[in-house]
């Protein structure tokens, strides 16, 4: 296996060092040679530059695939040089090119950068890892200083997110729980490289995704490897540590191997994805598959480390799994789960309405922002006349919903932002529903 990591980069993750060979690669000479023929034949590259940038190869490994590629009667000289890219020779298929371009494309639709062997992957993965990572106590409160959260809940999710280990958050909702997942997400902080895609057997399967990788600008990344002297194998990027999101929407097909059957290619999974970030099952309870599913589908990642997989063949195989799992669920978890699911997800975290005086900072905290001045007389008649009437029960989504209530009426009415009692009378009209008979 050839771990293309270097460990000696100081304070950072471990970039990838890129081949110095066309056997580094770790891929066949029959896939680097496919690849090409379709990258020419797709997006129609000429010269050695063009097509390394395409393949995300050095452009003295791709000058001599293109030498074997020629000696093989596939490509040919254009006999022209390109004034635009220096000078250099245009290269272009052959009939015999053409043929072999087209076949492969009829095999698999993929081109373009050349995956990572995936043992090569499970190296970079292992140095990147997020249970790597030391977050302290100021680091997790700095990612959620815009919450006003009790004073034992960082002592809580501290030693969970610091783990690396499953989280499952539970409580009323309306709480905030999507709010610190996010928070946990953010107290991450640094950034790993992902690749373009893996390859397995011979099979192709696309790793970065736009909406859940977010690229590290190229001055942030060229300094960043300037300081530790290194280069990069440019099947990778340098991105942010991962988030995935998921809500109701979310089903076990999402945690496999996503095959199109038109391109004959293979997307990641959602959770192989994640690799290295957070993977956050936000509403866990709504989804169409019980939450007692969705937990077994992760028993054995959570507990061994990776994955099983399985392609079209039916071939299974092992992959990385190296993802903070966040759970959060409005129902207690003794109601949707049995006691060995329980006992496989590490920490468990209650995340209750806020005290009295909290939800005085929370309301004063948002009636500033949105620039409400606060009124006594108004705030006395909803903590003595309003919440007795749901059993002085508080929740964080009661700030912001009340004051957007109050500013929504002003507009309406044409008079400035205030806070008055028959103001918060008619904005708690439409925080619950009277119960009241309808006639059909």
């Amino acid at each position: 296996m050839n771990m293309h990591v270097d460990p000696a980069l100081s304070g950072e993750v471990p970039a990838p060092k890129p081949p110095k060979t066309l056997a580094e690669t770790g891929l066949s000479n029959v896939m680097l040679r496919d690849i090409l023929l379709k990258t020419m034949f797709r997006q129609s590259v000429e010269t050695a530059r063009e097509i390394s940038a395409a393949m995300k190869l050095s452009v003295p490994l791709v000058t001599q695939l293109v030498d074997q590629c020629r000696d093989a009667g596939l490509m040919q000289s254009t006999g022209t040089m390109h004034a635009g890219s220096s000078g250099e020779m245009g290269f272009q298929l052959t009939d015999g090119g053409k043929a072999r371009a087209a076949d492969a494309l009829a095999q698999s639709e993929y081109y373009g950068a050349l995956p990572v062997p995936l043992e090569d992957y499970k190296a970079q993965v292992k140095a990147q890892s997020v249970k790597n990572i030391h977050i302290s106590r100021e680091r997790l409160m700095a990612s959620m200083g815009h919450l006003i959260l009790p004073e034992d809940l960082i002592d809580q999710l501290g030693p969970a997110v610091g783990s690396g280990r499953s989280v499952l958050m539970y409580g009323p909702p309306g709480n905030g729980k999507s709010s610190i997942a996010e928070g946990i997400r953010a107290a991450l902080g640094d950034n790993i490289w992902i690749p373009h895609a893996i390859e397995y057997a011979g099979q192709v399967i696309t790793m970065y995704d736009p909406i859940v990788h977010d690229i590290v600008p190229r001055v942030q990344e060229a300094e960043s490897l300037r300081k530790s002297g290194a280069r990069v194998d440019e099947r990778y990027i340098l991105c942010t540590r991962p988030t995935v999101m998921t809500g109701g929407e979310l089903s076990l097909s999402m945690l496999d191997l996503n095959y199109n059957a038109v391109a004959r290619t293979y997307q990641a999974s959602l959770q192989l994805k994640s690799s290295g970030g957070v993977f956050i099952v936000d509403d866990l309870g709504r989804q169409e598959e019980p939450p007692q599913a969705l937990i077994n589908r992760w028993i054995v990642p959570m507990e061994m480390g990776y994955d099983i997989l399985a392609l079209q063949s039916g071939e299974k195989f092992e992959v990385p799994f190296d993802t903070l799992v966040v759970f959060s669920t409005n129902f207690h978890p003794n109601k949707i789960f049995d006691v060995a699911a329980l006992r496989r997800i590490f920490f468990k975290v209650m995340i209750d309405g806020p005290s009295q005086s909290d939800f005085l900072k929370i309301f004063a905290m948002v009636a500033k922002k949105k620039k409400v001045k606060l009124n006594e007389a108004s705030l006395v008649h909803l903590l003595k006349n309003k919440y007795p009437t749901i059993k002085n029960i508080y929740a964080n989504y009661h700030a912001p919903f009340l004051v957007d209530q109050i500013i929504a009426i002003c507009d309406f009415e044409g008079q400035p932002y205030e806070m008055t009692p028959d103001l918060i009378d008619r904005a708690w009209e439409n925080l619950y529903v009277r119960e009241v008979d309808i006639v059909h």
